[in-house]
């Protein structure tokens, strides 16, 4: 990886559960643990929007984006915290229609993360210095949906972030990581001039600012193993991701139509 590359990390809940979520926490003593390997190898741990503008303006310096999902209380109690002692800054997407609730997305496991932060509290994070960026309304996959149930998902949340937040929300993460052209033009439109995925590799600037690329830390990654991953981790292709996403983007509208939600 050379230093123009920008790798990003995608965390969700700072937390320890078991089951088919436990992947998806991390918890606090080992984000702490990552981000000081993180640091120590070089890196300058900034939140997204930061690092994609300082690409664009040249820097070469060593970056790592942090990100994080959906919005938890724990992020509050737990992440800010740590972001804090390790100088760290981090982008958190706020999941607008849940805030307050829990992840109804999860179904049967909603409250594995416990309750969502609620307003009052997404502005106490604002105002810690975290960047606040856009999860949509409801954590639907945003390829399948009607261009006007689209739309929905992606400016009533940006305007009400904007709204309520007094502050400018640039920055968007695809609910599951699904995107399109469509999609891409709809986020752009609406106010965002950045967005990111999964994808599982660093960023290069060359490519496109509307689907950056994150890698997943999990539990079992000590920071030695987070930094090794940036570093050394063999993408799938954009090519091939190309052709894999349309097949996939089918099965996930049938499966809509027959009452189903595949995540």
């Amino acid at each position: 990886m050379t230093w123009s590359t920008l790798p990003a990390l995608m965390y969700h809940s700072v937390s320890s559960v078991g089951g088919p979520l436990r992947d998806l926490a991390v918890p606090p003593e080992r984000l702490a643990e990552q981000l000081a390997a993180l640091s120590a190898a070089g890196y300058q741990l900034v939140g997204l929007t930061e690092a994609l503008d300082r690409l664009e303006r040249g820097d070469t310096g060593r970056m790592v984006a942090v990100t994080f999902d959906d919005g938890y209380r724990d992020f509050l109690t737990r992440g800010v915290p740590e972001l804090r002692k390790a100088g760290a800054g981090a982008t958190l997407y706020a999941s607008v229609g849940h805030l307050g609730g829990h992840a109804g997305w999860l179904g049967r496991w909603e409250r594995d993360f416990g309750p969502m932060l609620t307003w009052d509290e997404l502005a106490e994070v604002a105002a810690a210095g975290v960047e606040i960026g856009n999860h949509s309304l409801i954590h639907h996959p945003l390829d399948v949906l009607t261009p006007a149930q689209l739309r929905e998902e992606v400016v009533s949340s940006h305007d009400q972030l904007e709204q309520r937040l007094q502050i400018r929300v640039r920055s968007f993460a695809y609910p599951h990581g699904y995107n399109s052209d469509l999609v891409r033009r709809v986020v752009q439109r609406s106010g965002h001039d950045n967005a990111t995925e999964v994808g599982r590799r660093a960023h290069s600037p060359s490519e496109r600012r509307f689907a950056v690329p994150r890698f997943q830390p999990t539990p079992d990654h000590t920071g030695a193993g987070l930094v090794a991953l940036i570093e050394g981790a063999t993408p799938l292709s954009a090519q091939l991701k190309q052709y894999a996403q349309p097949g996939w983007r089918m099965v996930r509208k049938l499966a809509r139509k027959a009452g189903r939600n595949l995540t």
